[in-house]
């Protein structure tokens, strides 16, 4: 039997998250698929499945965008691929908002606000929270809700946040995030995880 591959899925993909998420992964000890950046995405999911078994460990994180496009765009269609392989093990998703022409939501689990508390409350792409319980607004949230995966986390866009989630501090509340879907999903109570929670 095929051990799946634990991935975490991000819906950014432009230059400031690839920057986040590669920190992070390396910060954890995971892998970031780099490819799969862009604005909007440009790697199928057949492609992204292919790099996530070629990656030497897991957690994989996997980024997807797109770019304000309404409805299912390119980042939506890769994702929905990923995270219904049968390869693929998604412990979480880290949904990111934005500012839509026209409102695209999905319901979340928990957000990071911008200063790194935990919130019920949704949170716009600056990291503020909003009045709303339990959903943001995004351009590549549009298809979340027909997943059934352990945990959608959300946060503002990632990278930055005025400066709160800069790669060149550490992005931090990205790498909550992270943190977090690998706590609650029991990733890191297995014994061949080889991450620390503190680190």
């Amino acid at each position: 039997m095929k051990t799946r591959r634990k991935v975490i899925l991000i819906t950014d993909g432009d230059e400031y998250a690839r920057h986040a998420v590669e920190h992070v992964a390396k910060e954890i000890g995971g892998r970031c698929i780099t490819m799969s950046h862009g604005n909007p995405s440009s790697r199928s999911g057949k492609e992204l499945v292919r790099m996530i078994k070629m990656t030497p460990y897991d957690p994989v994180l996997v980024m997807f965008d797109d770019s304000g496009f309404i409805g299912e765009g390119s980042g939506e269609k890769a994702l929905m691929y990923v995270a219904t392989h049968r390869d693929i093990e998604v412990l979480g998703i880290i949904a990111v908002a934005s500012k839509t022409r026209r409102r695209e939501w999905t319901k979340v689990d928990i957000c990071i606000d911008r200063d790194g508390n935990l919130t019920p409350y949704g949170v716009d792409k600056f990291g503020n929270p909003e009045l709303e319980i339990g959903r943001i607004t995004g351009d590549t949230v549009y298809c979340l809700d027909q997943l059934n995966v352990p945990l959608i986390v959300g946060v503002g866009d990632i990278g930055k946040m005025g400066r709160n989630d800069s790669s060149k501090t550490g992005s931090p509340i990205t790498k909550l995030a992270v943190q977090i879907i690998l706590e609650r999903s029991g990733f890191l109570e297995k014994p061949n995880s080889g991450i620390n929670a503190d680190s």
